[in-house]
């Protein structure tokens, strides 16, 4: 049995970081806005779906919205500071 292709096998958590993301996408303050969409996922997200989505927006993040990633690369920055 073959492995599914990262954009598939993915693609319930982008969709669900995008439909976080197009929530917040109302926010005035762009920073606010990706720090939200950070927080909900650090908080309602177990660490195994965290690191999965990480590793889909290093593996070019198809189908990620702009906010969507750039919330997700601010968990795993965050996350780095956290280990230091």
């Amino acid at each position: 049995m073959s492995e599914k292709p990262a954009h598939t096998r993915y693609e319930h958590l982008v969709q669900m970081a995008n439909d976080i993301s197009h929530f917040f996408q109302s926010e005035t303050d762009h920073e606010v806005a990706i720090s939200s969409v950070a927080k909900h996922i650090r908080s309602f997200w177990v660490p195994r779906m965290r690191q999965h989505i990480i590793a889909h927006l290093h593996a070019g993040g198809e189908g990620m919205s702009t906010l969507a990633r750039e919330a997700v690369l601010r968990l795993e920055t965050d996350a780095a500071k956290e280990t230091v």
